[in-house]
């Protein structure tokens, strides 16, 4: 009976259990039973065949008594005890060890579900052995818990991601209205509400691109259309004007007419994390360059030196360029816009290509299938 501990949706409890008798214990009395239910099934046939022996005195030629039925039975009976003895020993004994053998997949099943409950997603039973009742049910065990592990890995992902990119809207917004409440006699009302506007409907398009994502990560179907990938580049350029022309940081475009397959969402958001990390990863005075092709996007910036090694692992969460610690006075990044670049990549079956420049900087090359 399962109990609710704090309304319909919230966490549950179990009733306590009072303990019962082991299965290997019933295990054990069955082979058992079934063992002594044979021995006095052939105790009593070999009373029945007794009852072909004559019950006369027999002698032999030379004068040798020779036992009756009576003779036989007498010994029978008494000796037959013993036997009936043994068989309980030995099928109590045997049928404890035999129910052991069995049962002990069933252990390594529950070890491996018990620690699952503690929160270790990465236990699976990996039974050994050829197919059978007890491997088949600890290999669906252990798919069961492959979709649960990842589904919950998609969606901290997805937290994590969302948090990421809605900063950048927020702090637009928070910005807009601070700059507003300083300056009240030079602010335009009908144009701060039109920025915000603009950002508030860029954030809800960056959060349905995230919910696509993660609705990926479940299996669902990628939507496509053929889409401009020179205006998603020039869109998302415009966005990262403002900073790039503060901090003097030169641009060379070539965004000649390209029409890619793709999903206008996360093609959107993958343009937009490109050309923000090349603006803020870089150096006063840089530069940043971004072409377009048929076969996808490069974004080129200049910036620190980076060890290749270093630039490798920039595709996994929460990887900066100066490793997984935040340097002082570095930029309050996440770690996780090239994660999602990557993620955005394989979603569309396309290659990602990141290398870290000679001079400085970094080289990020997306390759999209024709």
């Amino acid at each position: 009976m399962v109990q609710p501990t704090s309304g319909a949706a919230g966490p549950v409890t179990r009733r306590p259990r009072s303990r019962g008798i082991s299965v290997q214990t019933k295990l054990a009395l069955s082979y058992a039973g079934f063992l002594i239910v044979g021995g006095i099934a052939l105790l009593a046939v070999m009373l029945f065949l007794l009852r072909y022996v004559p019950n006369e005195n027999l002698y032999l030629s030379t004068g040798e008594y020779v036992p009756n039925r009576d003779d036989l039975i007498d010994v029978f009976v008494k000796y037959a005890w013993w036997a009936m003895a043994g068989l309980i020993v030995f099928g109590l004994v045997g049928g404890w060890i035999l129910a052991g053998l069995v049962l002990r997949p069933l252990e390594r099943i529950a070890d491996a579900a018990r620690h699952v409950r503690d929160g270790r997603l990465d236990e699976r039973v990996d039974l050994p052995g050829k197919s059978n009742e007890l491997t088949d049910l600890a290999d669906a065990l252990d798919t069961m818990l492959d979709r649960v592990e990842h589904t919950v890995a998609e969606e901290r992902r997805f937290a994590a991601n969302a948090s990421h990119e809605l900063r950048t809207p927020h702090a637009i917004i928070r910005t807009m209205v601070e700059v507003a409440q300083a300056d009240p006699a030079g602010r335009d009302i009908d144009v701060l509400l039109q920025r915000i506007g603009t950002t508030n409907d860029r954030a809800i398009v960056t959060t349905e691109a995230l919910l696509t994502l993660a609705r990926l990560g479940r299996g669902s179907a990628l939507e496509t259309e053929t889409i401009e990938l020179a205006a998603l580049a020039a869109a998302a350029l415009e966005d990262v004007q403002p900073e790039a022309a503060a901090r003097s940081i030169r641009g060379h475009v070539s965004l000649p007419p390209t029409e890619v397959t793709g999903n206008r969402a996360l093609l959107g958001l993958l343009a937009a994390n490109l050309l923000h990390n090349a603006v803020v990863h870089n150096v006063d005075g840089g530069w940043v360059e971004v072409s377009v092709s048929p076969s996808g996007l490069v974004v080129r910036n200049s910036g620190a030196v980076l060890d290749p090694g270093v630039a490798a692992t920039l595709t996994e969460p929460f990887v900066r360029g100066a490793g997984r610690t935040r340097a002082a006075g570095g930029h309050d990044g996440a770690g996780l816009g090239l994660a999602i670049v990557a993620s955005i990549v394989r979603a569309h079956g396309g290659a990602l290509h990141v290398e870290a420049l000679a001079g400085g900087g970094l080289e990020v090359r997306v390759v999209l299938p024709r």
